[in-house]
């Protein structure tokens, strides 16, 4: 059969037919091909920008940077000497760069879709994740919660870099003073910096209220001073129980965390949960009012009045801490972080179940929590008006940002045995969304280390 050829038949009769100058002929395409391949290939690879890419404007698109691309970037970004602005410096001229500085409030903007697509760290990177706030380990089955990252209005909000954090803190004390919630803060900054370096942990009380960290090679400690109400509250006791009712002083601190602080170079402060519950207010030896109260001539205040009284005397006291100044002791003020309860409280059946963020439309900007931040924020710039010597004060303003997040608390993912039934839409997952507080807290730093120099 004449087509049945053998293909190293047609190959070697093919060979014999064709003549140099043929093969010659026939291979100019194929020579000039390889040509143009040959200075195409010289130009991506020694073009400084061979091809321009137009960005999109479009916040929604995810941008696939590297992390280190993102720490790169971060690096850019030079604080400003007022409180809550960060400049963004632009990759122009000297001559031209005072043109193209922008400035913004770090801690006004919207959650975008992250460019990260993972968090810094796994409940199995991080060995000190409180149990109760280990969602994942608790059954939590989504994870995209973890895949926002919070978009300032006209700059970026730095990543956080522990390396450069801990270079900032080092041979420094730092402590974070407040609920648990500030608890769950410095457990965040934990898992954080663990990621650069181990901590050693120093010091637990019996009821793990009290905890210090130190951190070797940076010659860092960091600790959390426990403190319900920041000033002096005591729960009354019925026939050796207590009865969930508290009498607060309202003019004087905590002395639990106040003997401590004239040895931190560092104080996060903060507080709000606790005046939730009934309370009677009294001050200079008189009562002031109460709080969820109906006795008879007792004047019944909404909680934003003695959590404003709160943190006037503490910062007060602060600002009046003379061993305070030899250490020119930087006190941060961590404003309130708000509940996302559904359909209830923590004992009547309230939840939070939801997967992803609510957008600024869907926020309700009369929420008495923004009226808890507002009175924190009338206190810190009543006392950053009025210091004295070499105390310093600044803002973590993260009340706008969280009360877009009912996504990113425990919820019934949080492995507590005896109280099954009961949601926790109070404190954050781990890893999760109280994260970027320290973003912010970096950002902060950042600036009053250059402010210092």
């Amino acid at each position: 059969m004449k087509s049945s050829k053998s293909f190293h038949d047609k190959f070697h009769n093919y060979a014999q037919r064709e003549t140099y100058p043929n093969l010659l002929i026939k291979g100019l395409p194929f020579i000039v091909t390889l040509l143009i391949i040959t200075i195409l290939s010289f130009f991506f690879l020694y073009s400084p920008n061979p091809l321009s890419i137009v960005p999109n404007q479009d916040l929604e698109i995810i941008q696939k940077h590297s992390q280190k691309d993102e720490f790169d970037h971060a690096k850019t970004f030079v604080p400003n000497q007022e409180h809550d602005t960060i400049e963004e410096h632009q990759h122009v001229s000297p001559s031209e760069l005072h043109k193209e500085k922008k400035t913004c409030d770090i801690f006004k903007g919207h959650w975008i879709r992250g460019i990260r697509g993972s968090s810094y760290y796994t409940n199995s990177s991080c060995p000190t994740i409180p149990d109760s706030k280990n969602c994942f380990k608790h059954g939590r089955m989504d994870s995209d919660f973890l895949n926002w990252k919070w978009k300032p209005e006209n700059c970026e909000l730095p990543m956080f870099d522990p390396k450069f954090f801990l270079n900032i803190v080092r041979g420094k004390k730092m402590a974070f003073i407040g609920d648990s919630v500030a608890r769950n803060h410095m457990d965040s900054l934990l898992c954080l910096l663990s990621q650069e370096e181990t901590p050693i942990d120093i010091h637990k009380d019996s009821e793990d209220k009290f905890r210090t960290y130190y951190f070797p090679k940076h010659d860092f400690t960091l600790m959390i001073l426990w403190s319900r109400f920041l000033i002096e509250g005591e729960e009354r006791i019925v026939n050796g129980t207590g009865s969930g009712i508290f009498d607060l002083q309202m003019d004087k601190v905590d002395e639990d965390w106040a003997k401590v602080i004239p040895e931190l170079d560092y104080a996060i402060i903060s507080g709000g949960h606790w005046f939730f519950r009934l309370m009677f207010l009294h001050e200079g030896g008189k009562l002031l009012g109460c709080i969820y109260c109906s006795e008879k001539n007792v004047k019944n205040y909404d909680i934003d009045f003695p959590l404003g009284l709160a943190f006037k005397t503490s910062l007060k006291y602060i600002n009046n801490c003379k061993d305070c100044r030899k250490r020119k002791l930087f006190t941060i003020i961590r404003t309130f972080a708000p509940a996302h309860f559904e359909n209830g409280i923590w004992n009547t059946g309230g939840y939070c179940n939801r997967t992803g963020p609510m957008n600024e439309e869907e926020v309700d900007l009369n929420r008495f929590e923004l009226k808890l931040r507002n009175v924190q924020m009338e206190e810190f710039k009543e006392v950053k008006n009025n210091n004295k010597g070499n105390t310093r004060f600044e803002i973590l303003d993260v009340t706008n940002a969280m009360v877009m997040r009912p996504d990113g608390h425990p919820g019934e993912h949080w492995g507590n045995k005896w109280m099954k039934g009961y949601n926790d839409c109070t404190h954050w997952c781990l890893p999760g969304v109280i994260d970027v507080w320290n973003e912010f807290f970096l950002a902060v730093l950042q600036r009053e280390n250059d402010k210092q120099r």
